[in-house]
Formats: structure tokens, sequence, C-alpha cells
């Protein structure tokens, strides 16, 4: 059977995948259109709007042809701060995984740090790093940081006994011991975390960009709800879910490179 993209998606699989969108927009379509006063628009008026974001050409306003600034801006945003998570999520959980002295000083205060949602964290965030990006960068970051490290910790503390007692037997001594047993099994969890990481720093970046900043696709969503222009908060979400599968395809990709052994990531 053919295969769409390298992955080994047959043709039924890539229908069955675009059904449910096309039957969303299809119901979207028929509950909202013809009706004036609907609140929420139809897909072709959210459509054109968002053509206008991306091109201008159509309404001309402040809105037009932005959405590539927008994007860039939100992008370096997610991205920053999730790589920023990931530089202190990984070692750090590797450490908490494998040291029970380190796991024993730590983990308590992260676990009553954890359950704090990033929308309690907006007002101090503004109030320790100022009004403007480097508040939504925080945010961005916090956001990631604890799918990497639990993921991280889960990883690296499932790894097998067995695998350390075949090791001991092939000679690999106790430096090694790390980078050829630990590192290499924990990477299935560890990929899990980075996913869904990215994926949280997606969710958040409409809170993170609450914090007055001027560009952003979550700068724009809120504006526009204020000012009732549903058509541009739909369009905004619309780019948001976009990029973040995207992304999510990109870490997937990096993972099965990586873990082409892996029997669950081949």
């Amino acid at each position: 059977m053919s295969t769409l993209a390298g992955r080994g998606i047959s043709p039924r699989q890539a229908m069955l995948a675009v059904a449910a969108p096309v039957l969303g927009l299809v119901a979207w379509h028929l509950s909202t259109s013809g009706r004036a006063f609907s609140l929420i628009p139809p897909p072709w008026d959210v459509a054109v709007q968002w053509w206008d974001l991306a091109f201008g050409g159509v309404w001309d306003d402040l809105y037009s042809a932005t959405l590539l600034d927008h994007t860039l801006a939100s992008l370096g945003r997610v991205y920053g701060g999730f790589a920023l998570a990931a530089l202190v999520a990984l070692p750090l959980g590797m450490l908490i995984g494998r040291i029970a002295v380190v796991r024993d000083l730590l983990d308590p205060s992260l676990q009553i740090l954890r359950p704090i949602p990033v929308t309690a964290w907006l007002p101090l965030a503004m109030i320790v790093f100022g009004i403007g990006p480097r508040s939504a960068f925080f945010l961005v970051f916090l956001g990631a940081f604890y799918p990497i490290l639990l993921n991280t910790i889960f990883g690296v503390r499932s790894v097998e006994g067995r695998l350390f007692e075949a090791a001991a037997m092939l000679g690999v001594n106790r430096q090694a011991i790390f980078w050829k047993v630990v590192l290499p099994a924990s990477l299935p969890s560890i990929f899990t975390g980075l996913r869904l990481g990215l994926g949280f720093a997606w969710v958040v970046i409409v809170v993170g960009e609450m914090t007055g900043v001027q560009t952003g696709l979550g700068a724009i969503i809120m504006e526009a709800r204020q000012l009732s222009r549903t058509e541009i908060v739909i369009a905004g979400m619309v780019t948001i879910g976009l990029l973040g599968f995207v992304s999510d395809q990109l870490v997937q990709m990096l993972g099965r490179r990586l873990l082409r052994w892996s029997p669950q990531h081949g």
C-alpha cells in the first residue's frame, strides 16, 4: 500500500484524518450561515478575514497583512521559552531521577509548585518581569517546563535493572553507564515530554501575551475580543492550531530519527 510523507500513512488513514475537520466545517457552516445576528461568524467569513490578516487587500484596516509579524513574534516566544524549559528541565530531571539526595531535596518543592496554574503566575510575572515580552517568555517557559521535567524523571527512573546487569556483563564502567544505558533507555519518555511541553507552550501563549505585548497571535486575539472582531479571534486560533500541529510533527520527526531502534517509535 502506498505511503504518504514517508510515514506509512495509507490513503484510507489520510481520508479519515481529513474527515473530522470537513464534517466540523460543514456543521459550523450549517449552524451559522445566513443568520444575521449570530455571534459566531460562518467559516467563509473567517477564511476571508484570515486572508486579509495574511495578505491584506480586503478590509485594509490596522490588522491587514499583519499575520506574519504576529506569527514571528509568537514563534520566538514559544520556541525560546520551550528551548529554555528543555535546557533546564532535562538535566534537572535526570539528576532527580538518578540521584536520591537531589530527588529528596528538590522533588517536594517542585510538586508543590506544579499544580499552580500558569494563569495564577500572570500577576506575579508582570510584577517581577514587567509588562511586556519578558513576562510572556517566562509564562511560556513555565508551561513547557513541568511536562518535560516529569517525563524525564519518569524515563530515568523506569530504566529496567536488567539493562544495568547486561551493561556490567559487557564491561561498561560506572562513568559510561549513564550515556550508554540510562539516556538511551529514557529517550522515549523524554521525547514524550518534549512533545507535551511544546504543546503546552502553544496553549499558554495567549495567556503569556496578555502581559501588554503589542505583537503576537495571543495579543491580537485578546485585542480583537475586546473589539468584538470574532473573525479575527477564530483566525488567530486556527493559526495557533496549525503552528502547534507543525511543531508537534517536527518533534515527532526528530524522535523517529533518534529512536529508530525503539519498537514504539519505529
